[in-house]
């Protein structure tokens, strides 16, 4: 096992020649308005990570052994509109060599640059924005590359589905698809929201997971926790209905802001991670491969 592949798993699962995964960490936290750390989250859920159990129950699988090449961290920080461009590019080049593409921030706003190198790879994509907030202010704090503007950029290019929704400004109403918004207050009353959901997606989904759509009773570590959230086995459910259903072409996670008192966390965030691998590929084996989708 080596400490310099993720999960300390062994170096023919972790060479990238080899590895159907990449997975590219962004230690980047420029914008945040709240609580700092997020740029710390990268190394924690890496560390909790080599503490897990690569045999999943559930799926029956150990998907590590697709191979995941752990990228180099994206450290530009000169600008948040330089951090986009960096986080873009290099998502896209990998995107490029057939990889399926994984990203871990960071705070949300790197969002911006893996949405956009998806959906220049891909045909009529769907974007899946799982958070507490509705981050569709056109620009904040004098930049269109702030965390609340993660997905302002998607709701005008791509087919933006909303879920876990709970906190967001007046502004952002004017901007908002209510039709393709699922509110927590409601998802909470509503046996049948996770079909709605998957029904206004395209074949094409991007995934971007914001920590905080968790409640903070199981997900305390976050930048801005919101009260009213997703529970693990609901997640986990609606989860393995999109990728069973749909074509999943990658995802990021964003948002673990790490506590030194308080790892449940960070092992919660190394375990979503790893159950959407697993669902991925469980599904890839009886589904056509994602290359076949792209432009």
């Amino acid at each position: 096992m080596s400490k310099n592949n993720y999960a300390g798993i062994p170096d023919e699962y972790a060479r990238l020649d080899n590895a159907k995964i990449v997975l590219i960490p962004v230690p980047y936290d420029g914008t945040s308005t709240w609580q700092k750390g997020a740029d710390k989250g990268p190394d924690a859920f890496l560390e909790a990570s080599e503490n897990m159990e690569l045999y999943d129950i559930e799926t029956d699988t150990e998907v590590y052994k697709h191979g995941v090449y752990l990228a180099e961290p994206v450290t530009e920080s000169s600008s948040p509109e330089q951090m986009v461009e960096e986080v873009h590019r290099i998502t896209k080049k990998y995107i490029k060599k057939n990889k399926f593409v994984t990203v871990f921030g960071g705070e949300h706003s790197i969002s911006i640059g893996t949405i956009r190198a998806f959906d220049e790879c891909f045909e009529n994509i769907s974007v899946l924005h799982i958070d507490a907030h509705a981050d569709l202010r056109p620009e904040y704090e004098g930049t269109a590359c702030n965390h609340a503007c993660a997905v302002y950029e998607a709701s005008q290019k791509t087919n933006l589905i909303q879920v876990g929704i709970r906190s967001m400004d007046s502004i952002e109403k004017t901007v908002m698809n209510t039709e393709k918004t699922y509110f927590a207050h409601e998802m909470v009353a509503d046996e049948y929201w996770m079909d709605k959901v998957v029904d206004q997606l395209t074949d094409n989904v991007f995934i971007t997971f914001d920590l905080d759509a968790f409640d903070p009773s199981i997900m305390p570590s976050t930048g801005t926790p919101e009260p009213g959230g997703l529970f693990w086995y609901e997640t986990m459910e609606f989860l393995q209905m999109v990728f069973k259903e749909k074509n999943v072409v990658g995802f990021d996670i964003v948002e673990l802001c790490p506590n030194e008192k308080e790892k449940s966390s960070d092992f919660l965030a190394a375990k979503l991670y790893y159950k959407m691998l697993s669902y991925k590929f469980k599904e890839e084996a009886v589904n056509q491969e994602y290359e076949g989708a792209q432009k």
